[in-house]
């Protein structure tokens, strides 16, 4: 059984996205089973409250490194500990390739921080594109196609795009001489 650990990072805000996520990643977990892939979600509310020999974040940003996706939302504000924890993602990102990071906003009037504009800032900057979401419904409809596209790829790195670039090379000098597009 190949496992996924999904790190989900938020503000306590989203606490109603948060535990329908849950739902959603055990009833996807269940679909998945007779694929031999098991989904495990990482949430800051199941891992321990006891004293670290370091800083309680210092065992969560283990669990972001260790992980093969980072879910980041966020709705008013970045907070500090959600920021530490997609720098630690990204960081790992930038030497493993993993975790694949997402990064969602909700999209719905509110009074936001300061610091909701500065990380989508740095979002721009680092060149990702980060989506928006309106309803619960509509995050998961976007997360749940981003799983379908990792389990095409075997949760690889740029498989889907390698085969997209093969495929579009051998059409362009119609060389279809292998039908697996190899």
């Amino acid at each position: 059984m190949k496992i996924i650990k999904i790190f989900l990072a938020s503000s306590n805000e989203l606490k109603p996205e948060r535990e329908q996520f849950e739902i959603e990643v055990s009833r996807k977990n269940n679909l998945w089973k007779e694929k031999g892939i098991s989904l495990q979600l990482v949430i800051w509310e199941d891992l321990t409250a006891r004293m670290s020999s370091t800083r309680s974040q210092d065992e969560y940003n283990k669990r972001i490194e260790e992980g093969d996706l980072f879910v980041l939302l966020a709705y008013s504000k970045v907070g500090m500990y959600t920021e530490e924890e997609f720098e630690t993602a990204f960081g790992a990102f930038q030497k493993t390739k993993k975790p694949f990071i997402f990064t969602y906003f909700k999209d719905i009037d509110t009074d936001k921080e300061d610091s909701l504009e500065a990380f989508k800032n740095k979002l721009d900057d680092l060149g990702h594109f980060y989506a928006t979401y309106s309803t619960f419904d509509n995050l998961w409809n976007q997360f749940n196609k981003e799983l379908d596209r990792l389990l095409l790829a075997d949760f690889e790195v740029n498989e889907i795009v390698q085969n997209i670039t093969n495929i579009k090379n051998q059409f362009n000098s119609s060389t279809f001489d292998n039908t697996t597009f190899n």
